[in-house]
């Protein structure tokens, strides 16, 4: 067991630092890590005592900030019970009700879940879902999918061959993975009806004997690029996927859950997909889960003879009861609906907090929709000294490329949202002197 003077002088993050491979990162890392000892609600507590608000939550996931007290009297609750049990003909109370909270919050289509335990997985099993929903159908040559350019889906190696091949954080697996079909990207929120239909017609000539679905990150594209797309756009994917008899696949594990003041960011369009992606905040940040929901139909094609007769995947921990139950009080805690006003007011003090750096000669663009802030900067920001910016105001963010952004928890207070928001303009301005500008 650690002690305080270990982290004190910093011998496990150096430990770490040598040992540990991080995400995204080389090996060993270049720059060692901040040491964190707790989390408390919005906060989180490094080794030294400072205290970050956790502008990112914990990677758009803790919802309701960290050490929620229903959701930690869910897991103890559980864990007194049954901590783990395989789901292989077996099934558990935790995994039914959370099967019924997710159908009863989803639109009356979507009826089967599916359970794993991450958001690559999630989208893994959803392209496994619409090819064997083709081959049900008696189409096998339907086996590419259509997305579109600046989307991520994934780090596993179905789900990277849906991220953007020219220049996407994937790109070096060009001719290694499957080989998909890729429209430009969509318009941007406030585009005009003839941007629209020019768009649709695009995605429609892209369409062949070989298109199983469509699958696109619906109204925000997160780590592709944080950029916000036209919900109109997500009508006219839905008339495509019916007119071709193709399905819509909706990825929405980064939006789902209120994140974008919808609780489904298809509910913007008010389109419902075939297949549903959801996880991140389906726990409220509190442990990993994901879920593939799906309708009758796609289940009915799979589990015919044609389609296989069954869906070949079981991860070992599907349906964990500790996980299972921890979603469900998180989705107990959505549905009374306090989101909703939060994340409108989160809405309202970013949109004042990150306007004035619109004009910021270092600045491309800023856009905030829901509980998600970007500055968008001319040129790739320096990581070590945007983090070293944001942690000296008091938050933890972690820019990537040319973006400086948030998704703050739900639960944060307006002071907070303006210290986070301050916290990106001294990011900005670091960058500002840095280009002389």
């Amino acid at each position: 067991m650690f002690n305080t003077d270990e982290l004190e002088n910093n011998s496990f993050a150096q430990f770490d630092r040598d040992h540990i491979w991080h995400p995204y990162g080389p090996m060993p890392a270049t720059v060692a890590p901040y040491v964190v000892v707790a989390t408390d609600n919005t906060d989180i507590i490094l080794n030294n005592g400072t205290r970050l608000i956790d502008g990112m939550s914990s990677w758009w996931a803790a919802a309701f900030g960290h050490g929620n007290e229903r959701l930690k009297a869910a897991a103890h609750r559980q864990i007194d019970t049954m901590s783990h049990v395989m789901f292989g003909g077996l099934t558990h109370v935790p995994a039914i009700k959370l099967a019924q909270q997710l159908c009863d919050l989803t639109d009356e289509p979507l009826t089967k879940v599916f359970f794993s335990d991450s958001g690559s997985v999630a989208v893994e099993v959803a392209l496994k879902m619409a090819y064997q929903y083709q081959l049900g159908q008696g189409h096998p040559e339907r086996r590419r999918m259509l997305t579109w350019r600046g989307g991520y889906h994934g780090d596993t190696f179905a789900t990277m061959s849906l991220c953007d091949p020219e220049g996407g954080m994937h790109a070096m697996w060009e001719g290694r993975v499957m080989d998909n079909v890729f429209a430009s990207r969509p318009p941007l929120w406030g585009a005009s009806s003839n941007e629209i239909s020019a768009y649709i017609d695009h995605l429609d000539s892209l369409i062949d004997s070989t298109i199983a679905g469509i699958i696109v990150e619906p109204v925000v594209q997160g780590a592709g690029g944080m950029r916000f797309h036209a919900p109109e756009v997500l009508k006219g994917i839905r008339q495509l996927c019916d007119q071709h008899r193709i399905l819509f696949i909706a990825d929405e594990i980064a939006t789902g859950f209120g994140r974008t003041g919808n609780l489904f960011a298809t509910q913007a369009a008010k389109v419902t997909p075939d297949i549903l992606c959801v996880g991140k905040s389906l726990t409220g940040g509190f442990m990993s889960l994901a879920a593939t929901i799906t309708t009758d139909a796609v289940a009915e094609s799979i589990s015919s003879a044609a389609g296989g007769g069954a869906l070949m995947h079981g991860p070992t921990f599907m349906g964990n009861p500790l996980a299972c139950a921890v979603a469900s009080e998180a989705l107990s805690i959505i549905a009374e609906g306090n989101w909703k006003q939060q994340v409108a007011e989160i809405e309202d003090e970013l949109k004042k907090g990150l306007a004035p750096l619109a004009s910021n000669p270092t600045v491309r663009h800023v856009r905030v929709l829901g509980a998600i802030g970007v500055v968008e900067m001319k040129e790739p920001v320096d990581m070590k000294l945007a983090t070293h910016a944001a942690v000296n105001a008091g938050v933890w963010l972690r820019p990537f490329g040319r973006l400086v952004y948030t998704m703050p928890p739900f639960v944060c207070t307006h002071e907070q949202i303006k210290k986070i928001s301050r916290a990106i303009a001294s990011i900005v301005h670091t960058e500002q002197e840095r280009f002389g500008r």
